[in-house]
């Protein structure tokens, strides 16, 4: 994944947003062996000050020993089901970090309960099944929030910045590039895993790691998606059922043309980079070279290209629950709403129909 942290603030209001507030919330983790990112979400929980006590749900019990270890007094108790752990306790947000056909019954609970929820993504097989939870969400005024890091990660925050200001002018286009490994797909382990199955992981890498660029896409162009067309398909032949590569082409509602390739083609690492043009100018990100961010700007009275020099963290997933855990507080306002989660699903889904049909796809 990409390095990541918060929304439009300055880099001075971020880093006073992420000192300890002196305050404390409880927290649900629910999850299960091999919940996605479940490492991740251990560290962020026990390092995020605001994080106070943790009830874990862990019906196959899998996951207790790693949690255990990792949050140590944090961990108030286990339970066997949402239904058990919210008749115990109240917190106020629950991480829900699970195999995306059976997420939407644990974030309806925790939502019932009155939590506000980050699941990792994509917590759904179907959109159908995403949808009505986002709207108990907006009824219950709980905020739903897939885990779409990488629209804190402080070199976005300058992208969105250089963008919504104006300085390259009208956006005309997008290139997005999310490239991955097609090693991992080698393994028999990945194969038997719920990752590599469609009914349920929903898709492949377009639902798994696409979808953050599809959300970036929109979180800095300040544009949602319109309309899709495109392709998906297992390039690479290993005995699995769902995509290793989409191509992706993209309307906004401003106007704005766009394109995403989304695969596992490497032999290791990743590739992750995008550009956009306007009618004064681009901006491109890669975080593989020494300049993150560079940009041009004919506005300029000597047009030159800038090159971002400000920090590239905090950034990861401690640093992003730590906004989810102090936005469902009060304390600040969260790195993305419901309907920011449910416009990424309903555009990855709108592409898997324009794959299947062949024909262009309207968004929501």
């Amino acid at each position: 994944m990409l390095r990541r942290t918060f929304t439009t603030l300055s880099a001075a209001q971020m880093a006073a947003l992420a000192a300890p507030s002196g305050q404390q919330t409880e927290v649900a983790l629910i999850t299960h062996a091999d919940g996605p990112h479940l490492g991740a979400y251990i560290e962020a929980l026990a390092k995020v000050p605001e994080a106070g006590t943790v009830s874990l749900c862990d019906a196959s019990g899998g996951a207790v020993a790693a949690v255990k270890k990792g949050l140590g007094e944090k961990l108030e108790d286990v339970y066997k089901s949402p239904k058990e752990l919210f008749a115990a306790r109240k917190p106020s947000i629950a991480l829900i970090t699970m195999e995306a056909a059976i997420a939407p019954p644990a974030i309806s609970a925790a939502l019932d309960a009155g939590c506000h929820v980050m699941a990792e993504k994509p917590a759904c097989v179907r959109v159908e099944d995403f949808e009505p939870l986002a709207a108990k969400a907006k009824a219950k005024h709980r905020n739903l929030m897939l885990a779409l890091a990488n629209r804190i990660d402080p070199v976005m925050q300058e992208a969105r910045r250089i963008v919504q200001s104006g300085e390259i002018g009208k956006v005309y286009g997008i290139d997005f590039f999310t490239i991955a490994d097609q090693n991992r797909l080698t393994s028999p382990k990945y194969h038997q895993s719920w990752i590599a199955q469609k009914k349920r992981a929903g898709g492949g890498h377009l639902i798994w790691l696409g979808i953050h660029w599809l959300d970036l896409a929109v979180y800095i162009t300040g544009s949602k998606v319109q309309q899709v067309a495109g392709f998906t398909g297992n390039v690479g032949g290993q005995p699995i059922d769902t995509e290793d590569s989409a191509a992706i082409s993209m309307r906004f509602e401003n106007g704005t043309l766009g394109t995403l390739t989304s695969g596992y083609y490497l032999d290791r690492s990743k590739q992750l980079f995008f550009k956009i043009w306007g009618s004064h100018g681009w901006v491109e990100v890669n975080h593989q070279t020494p300049n993150p961010l560079e940009w041009f700007s004919t506005k300029d009275a000597r047009p030159a290209v800038k090159r971002f020099t400000g920090a590239t963290t905090p950034s990861g997933y401690t640093p992003f629950v730590g906004h989810v855990i102090r936005s469902a507080m009060g304390l600040e306002a969260p790195p993305l709403t419901t309907d920011d989660s449910l416009h990424a699903l309903r555009t990855v889904f709108a592409a898997y129909r324009a794959a299947e049909s062949g024909k262009t796809q309207r968004v929501g």
